[in-house]
């Protein structure tokens, strides 16, 4: 898990896994949400299992994934949602951190 700070209320990672859940938590952050689709890569948790342990902590989560065909308006319209919705610090993640990046900034332009 390598986690950057985008600013003091959005930070990114690529992928994370259950066991990161507990840190990330000690951490101080809020909410997360996924950017990654289900099944891009072999061995990659799925978010159900993500979703399940964050929520056991207390953690608010969001899917929205964003495939090759990058971020659409659809994403941009649940990432604002997202931002509306849920306690900040917010962790985005996907596999390397990049799609969170983009559709955190193009969120930015529509708030």
């Amino acid at each position: 898990m390598n986690i950057r700070p985008i600013n003091e209320e959005y930070s990114v990672s690529g992928q994370i896994q259950v066991a990161d859940l507990d840190e990330i938590k000690a951490l101080g952050f809020k909410s997360i949400v996924c950017h990654r689709p289900d099944g891009e890569e072999a061995g990659q948790p799925s978010f159900a299992a993500i979703a399940a342990r964050a929520s056991e902590l207390g953690l608010a989560i969001k899917h929205i994934p964003v495939g090759p065909m990058g971020v659409t308006p659809d994403a941009v319209v649940a990432m604002v949602d997202a931002l509306d919705d849920f306690e900040r610090p917010m962790l985005g993640y996907c596999r390397s951190g990049a799609r969170s990046t983009a559709t955190y900034e193009h969120s930015l332009r529509q708030r």
